[in-house]
């Protein structure tokens, strides 16, 4: 298992543990990673991704919601609307990744976690959250050609203004 799926999975089991814990999220993360016997690679990704998941969850949200016209995030399973939150992060987030290897990402973990009618809805709500990007993609250029992730990257492929920040490859 690559680096990215192992932390993708760590960030999936952070996340379910955090829809059931009104308490800390960061007491919790630490005693999640605590538990842990991960390399610092997934740590650092996984880490990453929970970060970005909690601090921008509106705008993932909205991008998942978007994507999904009949299906409310909160009628989704719990271990689907993750996975999507993951993935969306991914494509919005750390441009330098195939948006296709995403995606396959995301429904490998959905059999795996959840099973293949997930894996199904997985596929068409991220397969739509990625047509949404296409044009600002297309407008913006081809992007981050060294692929490292840009925090100031938003759903609409637009930059804020702050340097990028490299981030652990596979």
């Amino acid at each position: 298992m690559g680096m990215r799926r192992k932390a993708r999975e760590c960030a999936l089991q952070i996340l379910f543990q955090l829809e059931f814990n009104a308490g800390d999220p960061q007491a919790l993360i630490r005693q999640y990673w605590e538990g842990q016997k991960a390399a610092p690679g997934v740590r650092t990704y996984g880490g990453w991704l929970v970060d970005q998941i909690l601090a921008r969850r509106e705008e993932i949200d909205r991008a998942v919601q978007a994507a999904s016209k009949n299906w409310r995030l909160a009628r989704m399973g719990v271990v689907d609307r993750n996975i999507l939150r993951i993935a969306t992060c991914e494509l919005l987030y750390e441009t330098g990744l195939v948006p296709a290897i995403v995606i396959n990402e995301a429904i490998e973990i959905a059999k795996r976690y959840s099973g293949q009618e997930s894996a199904t809805f997985v596929n068409g709500i991220l397969d739509a959250v990625r047509k949404q990007l296409e044009p600002a993609a297309v407008a913006e250029g081809d992007g981050d050609q060294e692929g490292h992730h840009d925090q100031t990257r938003g759903p609409a492929g637009k930059r804020a203004g702050a340097a990028a920040v490299r981030r652990p490859r596979d």
